[in-house]
């Protein structure tokens, strides 16, 4: 299938500028085709993937991809999709992030081979550039009537644009004009809200090597979960590709908990499955929800790809022990990854009766119900069973020395910090 055609089946493309010419072009040659990101944080989180999956299904199909990394453009904030200015950081701030989405992205997308990726810092080419050269042989080639048309200016100009993010299409157009100059770039592709600088280095390109120059631009479209909500966000926050900001179990279980009339769409933006493996379990999507195999599949296929095969087994086994209640199978550092949400209590390390220190610290309201939960079999420590009133809880019951999990019922679950 060739890349476009597969692009289309799998519902990623919003915009090209040629379709047909792209599509003649990736069918002649190996294309070099890039992708920017700006390091405002020091994590992408999932959300920032959505176009660098598509970058690498170039790859896979033999094609030249080049990561962008902004540290030039990052340093004066993309004005795309935001309704108020970006406070500016500190310029060590910003060589600590380009560090950080440096090494992640050499993690994700860098492998050896005739096509592997490239990786370029637009710092690098920017930093050259005087006031004067700027405006003189980039800045005259920009209609400020054009630049005030685009979306990304002309929704800000109510609450207003400063004249840093206002240039900010001038020095993403320079990328492009300097990829397709020295790296042989013909193709740049981002999210839908880059349609305005995407064109804007296409005309550069054209102003500087002529209108006959051969280069394209493509966006993907706004992910939108089917509740309508942004895709990549949770009541915790965004979910992070730093392990240390979202833990695997934490990213497992985002995608787990993918809605049915999301999970196929998923599927097809962000693994590499077949048509036919991802057919096969859009069909028991339909045929039956109940199993849940096509959320499993996204959640595994995700994991492994953004935390490696021993973080994807460790999801797995909290995900398991937490469904059967077996938490002695964990280790300490599983069980802070798994009920790093769930309701947390301090405790000492002086032994206490279990009615007593229940009450204590307020996982049971009173000592009558504490007694009635152990003498009805409600209650569990560490996933056994509590029957005995008399119990002394002890620090020798604390898994690693650190935790005691006590659970009521099936799902409602405490953890228990001991200090």
């Amino acid at each position: 299938m060739n890349i476009i055609a597969e692009l289309e089946w799998r519902d990623a493309i919003n915009q090209q500028t040629d379709a047909e010419g792209l599509r003649k072009l990736t069918e002649q040659k190996a294309v070099s085709l890039y992708c920017g990101v700006d390091p405002t944080g020091d994590s992408m989180h999932i959300g920032h993937l959505i176009p660098f999956m598509v970058l690498k299904r170039f790859q896979l199909a033999g094609h030249r991809p080049v990561i962008l990394i902004g540290g030039a453009t990052g340093t004066i904030g993309d004005p795309s999709g935001r309704q108020s200015e970006r406070s500016l950081q500190t310029l060590e701030q910003v060589q600590a992030n380009v560090d950080a989405l440096t090494a992640q992205m050499k993690k994700l997308f860098v492998t050896d081979g005739d096509n592997q990726i490239r990786m370029v810092n637009n710092y690098d080419w920017t930093h050259k550039i005087n006031v004067i050269e700027f405006l003189r042989d980039y800045g005259k080639n920009f209609s400020i009537n054009a630049m005030l048309a685009k979306d990304v200016v002309s929704s800000r100009l109510d609450s207003g644009i400063s004249f840093t993010e206002f240039s900010y299409q001038i020095l993403q157009s320079l990328d492009y004009l300097h990829l397709y100059q020295n790296e042989d770039v013909q193709l740049q592709i981002g999210g839908s809200d880059q349609w305005g600088n995407i064109t804007s280095g296409l005309d550069l390109i054209r102003k500087k090597e002529g209108s006959e120059a051969v280069a394209f631009g493509l966006t993907i479209p706004l992910m939108l979960k089917a509740d309508g909500t942004k895709f990549g966000k949770t009541a915790g926050g965004a979910v992070w590709l730093d392990p240390n900001k979202t833990t695997p179990f934490e990213f497992y279980q985002f995608w787990a908990n993918t809605d049915d009339r999301d999970v196929v769409k998923y599927l097809k933006y962000f693994t590499f499955l077949s048509k036919e493996q991802i057919d096969e379990l859009a069909e028991k999507v339909q045929t039956e929800p109940h199993k849940r195999e096509a959320q499993k599949t996204l959640a595994e296929e995700m994991t492994r790809f953004v935390h490696g095969e021993e973080l994807l087994e460790q999801a797995k086994r909290i995900t398991a022990a937490l469904f059967s209640g077996d938490i002695k199978s964990l280790t300490a550092d599983e069980i802070e990854q798994g009920f790093k949400e769930m309701p947390t209590f301090e405790a000492t390390l002086e032994s206490k009766n279990i009615v007593d220190w229940l009450v204590d610290l307020g996982i049971e309201p009173s000592k009558r119900q504490a007694r009635e939960d152990i003498t009805k079999g409600a209650l569990s420590m560490n996933g056994e069973r509590i029957t005995d009133v008399e119990l002394e809880v002890t620090a020798d019951q604390a898994i690693g020395g650190r935790f005691i999990i006590i659970r009521k019922g099936k799902k409602n679950y405490s953890l228990v910090k001991l200090s």
